[in-house]
């Protein structure tokens, strides 16, 4: 068969994701903190943007060098023209003169305002009294006009205070170990060993590191290595480079000298404590039932993490991107969080101003970009807002029942029931549902918190959200009688009685997920709590 060329027209469809609609996916499934960041981002890029409410950016005012016009001011907006004179023959007081003038920036303006000479009033202050010929230098000028200011004690002017330097900071692990150390060791080649310990400490305080391979990398011997952890692990916090965690409890009794032969029996056989096996450990320390429940308790008081209290990590706390209240009418009014939504304007009166003033196609073609990227960014940002309330609103009626009655009453939910309702599509209910929260009069959750799988019914009704069935199974364990610990066989003929159709396994797996031990370690503890 030969091969020739020809013309084949073929029709078909296809997805082609522009710029602008990986943004606006991409902003849809942002954390309220990421959209601040981004939006900041974007408002230093682009000189068309501005905030609604006017802080934290220039207006077309500010850059046109003046106000703005009358038009685009806000309501209730005085204009920013001077008004010095405006009070003189007024019939007010000095006072009102005083408070309704603006501060000026010559020392003479304010002497002549109160009739009389800074330094009658600042009698301390050495920059006060000085002559107006040493004015214009730099290193003499006016502490009004250059604000907070260090003085030296002949009366000169030094390098301005830093606020920064005044707001206090936290102190890392590493940073307060490191304080101690060159108080603790006077050698400086050890001193250098010393460091290279505290460089080594993870978050908790704990030392990850092997002792012969540091001891050869540095060319010390390993007893040489090991007495500058021994002096190491005597700074505070105690417990502090422990290479585990029976030697961190350790060191913390012994600086409460309570390390005895019995409980140095205890922390060698701590693995029989985490099994609750407290007949093992009586034999093992030689003790009685009320000696054992105090040595238990002493090692509950410890910490077995003397190290995290240094955290440098910044918690950030929960700020719902929703709001959910009661309503009059016995429903419930769901809104959306101002607070976390950027408020952006684009600055069309700007624009208009400069692009007259464009002079070649390149300045154009920049302010023309500009000004599509920020149209198209306050659209996005409004519909990630539309988006985020048309879902949540959804999930509220879906789930009613859990904020009357609680979690008990959770139904089980997915994407798919959503997405129908509200006509949208699973992947975009899903980026909604990323990293938002909604606060309720039962506390704040995350919106996927209300997605859970279904559990069957045993007869043959309404299915059950794994969920509720999960709080269920920790009810039933908290309420549990010493004498009669439940077992997950137990629990599964339970839940069935209910109308629960659940495997043994599963209650296991929603057990562990809680940290609930089994029932052995159950019966164990409960029973060495109540001897």
């Amino acid at each position: 068969m030969a091969l020739s060329p020809k013309l084949e027209i073929r029709q078909g469809q296809t997805l082609i994701m522009t710029p602008q609609l990986m943004q606006a996916i991409k902003l849809l499934q942002m954390s309220s903190l990421d959209l601040t960041s981004y939006v900041e981002a974007e408002m230093e890029r682009n000189p068309l943007l501005e905030r609604a409410d006017g802080e934290g950016s220039e207006g077309a005012g500010d850059r046109e060098g003046g106000d703005r016009d009358g038009g685009e001011r806000e309501a209730g907006e005085a204009p920013s023209s001077g008004n010095e004179g405006g009070n003189e023959g007024s019939g007010e007081g000095d006072g009102d003169v005083w408070l309704s003038s603006e501060l000026s920036d010559s020392s003479r303006d304010i002497a002549q305002r109160l009739d009389t000479d800074l330094s009658n009033i600042y009698p301390d202050d050495p920059g006060t009294g000085r002559s107006e010929a040493g004015a214009g230098d730099a290193q003499q000028r006016d502490p009004w006009q250059t604000g907070l200011t260090t003085r030296t004690g002949s009366g000169g002017v030094s390098e301005d205070y830093n606020l920064e330097a005044f707001v206090a900071s936290d102190v890392s692990l590493q940073q307060h170990l490191g304080d101690q150390m060159v108080l603790a060791i006077a050698d400086p080649v050890e001193r250098l060993v010393a460091q290279v310990l505290i460089d080594n400490l993870d978050d908790a305080g704990y030392l990850r590191l092997d002792l012969d391979d540091t001891a050869a990398r540095m060319g010390i011997d390993r007893a040489h290595l090991e007495r500058i952890l021994a002096v190491m692990q005597t700074l505070e916090p105690t417990g502090v480079f422990a290479r585990s965690l029976a030697e961190c409890l350790k060191l913390q009794l012994i600086e409460k000298n309570r390390f005895d032969p019995a409980m140095e029996k205890l922390i060698e056989n701590i693995d029989l404590l985490a099994r609750h096996d407290y007949a093992a450990l009586r034999q093992v320390c030689g003790v009685d039932d009320e000696d054992l429940k105090e040595m238990i308790a002493e090692l509950k008081a410890l910490d077995p993490k003397p190290g995290s209290s240094f955290g440098e990590t910044l918690i950030q706390p929960v700020v719902p991107d929703v709001i959910v209240r009661p309503a009059r009418d016995g429903g419930w009014a769901v809104e959306l969080n101002t607070d976390t939504l950027p408020k952006v304007l684009v600055n069309q009166t700007y624009y208009a101003h400069i692009s007259r003033q464009a002079r070649d196609d390149a300045e154009k073609s920049f302010l023309t970009e500009c000004l599509q990227t920020a149209n198209w960014l306050a659209k996005s940002l409004d519909q990630r807002a539309r988006t985020i309330l048309k879902v949540a609103s959804e999930i509220v009626r879906q789930q009613d029942a859990f904020l009357v009655h609680g979690v008990q009453h959770l139904r089980p939910l997915n994407l798919r029931t959503i997405a129908e309702a509200i006509s949208m599509h699973e992947s975009t209910v899903s980026r909604v549902t990323s990293n938002k929260y909604m606060a309720t009069p039962r506390g704040i959750f995350e919106l996927k918190y209300f997605f859970s799988a279904a559990i069957a019914s045993a007869g043959g009704g309404d299915a059950h959200s794994a969920e509720a069935v999960r709080h269920r199974i920790k009810v039933l364990i908290d309420a549990e009688n010493p004498d009669d610990i439940l077992s997950d066989d137990t629990i599964v003929k339970m839940l069935k009685d209910e109308g629960i159709d659940i495997a043994r396994r599963t209650v296991a797996k929603y057990r562990e997920s809680l940290r609930i031990a089994s029932s052995v370690q159950r019966r164990r503890e409960k029973k060495a709590g109540r001897g």
